[in-house]
């Protein structure tokens, strides 16, 4: 019996930079206080890919990797719009169970690993909407995954202002810090004289 095709769904969010560590501190006691469920805390450990041909000129494709594996969520995202702040595209994720086989089956088709990153992430859920507090390398954040038309009032009520929200993605702004890391010319190679030689005696 063939299976149905999987529907792709529409995920829609907020997204927001934090000054550190204090303001996750608010943030979890906003959400107690508020009756929000932890759903749970885990590290992912995040493939960006780039592909062969026209597949991925306007779809997305990342593999995460949840506590160091093995199991993980390859995710497949279109592109997006923005709407008040809030950001939506068609997303598809599939779990699976051996990540590294997963990686050895996309680079066989022609998928390459572009850059990698870590996250540490924490998730709550109020009133329907799913809330992170997330970790990365380059900053501290917060997002907001629901329906679109709820997003503003959850983020309006925690504080924050949906005007303000970041349009690029953790993939994105990864790849940016990465390259601002990188050094932009070669270290100078110093040049050792050598001492003259004193003229030959005739």
């Amino acid at each position: 019996m063939a299976r149905p095709k999987r529907d792709r769904t529409i995920e829609s969010e907020l997204k927001f930079r934090l000054v550190g560590e204090n303001d996750h501190r608010k943030l979890r006691a906003m959400l107690r206080s508020r009756g929000a469920r932890m759903g749970g805390r885990y590290r992912e450990e995040n493939f960006r890919f780039s592909g062969p041909g026209k597949s991925t000129r306007n779809t997305t494709l990342r593999l995460r990797v949840l506590n160091g594996g093995p199991h993980g969520v390859l995710t497949a995202k279109g592109p997006a719009k923005f709407d008040g702040g809030v950001k939506s595209r068609e997303e598809t994720e599939i779990e699976v169970r051996d990540v590294h086989a997963t990686l050895d089956m996309l680079e066989q088709l022609g998928f390459r690993v572009g850059w990698t990153y870590p996250k540490r992430r924490s998730l709550w859920m109020l009133d329907g909407v799913a809330v992170t507090l997330d970790v990365l390398d380059f900053g501290w954040f917060v997002e907001l995954e629901g329906d679109a038309s709820a997003l503003p009032d959850v983020a309006r009520s925690l504080g924050l202002d949906p005007a303000r929200a970041l349009k690029d993605s953790y993939s994105v702004m990864a790849k940016k810090h990465q390259k601002a890391k990188r050094p932009t010319k070669s270290p100078a190679t110093p040049v050792a004289s050598r001492p003259l030689e004193p003229p030959a005696q005739s």
